[in-house]
């Protein structure tokens, strides 16, 4: 068997080792960027008071959600690059939609990997459910700083009222 049979003809262990790492990197740059994120919310959060008014924290709410998704759609690019590169996907677009299904775990299968590199689809898709799980965490925790904002400010403005 040559070579070139040999890297053709499909490759568990060489699929799973690749995918592993591409999922290290990108569960690694998740990391980094809601940590970065998670930070960037606190310090702004610290000057979201009850006189700057709904405004001030909507936007802060925006802005993390903007940036979230910002992270995921550069987390799939992580992704959709090495599969366009190495040409496991002959487009760049198509390799993101790939992507994009697989990491969403939509997957409704309008473009396809080559069988010998078929295992990335799953791997895709749990490196996708780790991070949304992790950005749902994430959320979960900014709501309920949002939420205890709101309660201390509904009773300072029923303190305020006074009895009637």
């Amino acid at each position: 068997m040559s070579l070139v049979d040999l890297l053709s003809a499909p490759n568990p262990v060489l699929e799973i080792c690749v995918g592993t790492v591409i999922l290290i990197v990108v569960i690694f740059v998740h990391g980094v960027g809601i940590r970065a994120i998670s930070w960037k919310f606190s310090k702004s959060w610290m000057h979201v008071t009850s006189a700057r008014g709904h405004w001030r924290l909507n936007l802060v709410l925006a802005v993390t959600i903007a940036a979230l998704a910002i992270l995921h759609f550069a987390e799939t690019l992580i992704w959709s690059v090495p599969l366009y590169a190495r040409s496991i996907i002959p487009s760049m677009r198509d390799s993101y939609y790939f992507v994009l299904e697989s990491y969403t775990t939509l997957g409704e299968g309008n473009v396809t990997l080559p069988d010998r590199w078929r295992l990335l689809g799953p791997i895709i898709g749990m490196s996708g459910l780790f991070t949304f799980g992790w950005t749902g965490s994430v959320l979960v925790n900014i709501m309920t700083d949002v939420g205890r904002f709101d309660m201390l400010r509904a009773k300072r403005a029923h303190s305020d009222d006074g009895p009637q």
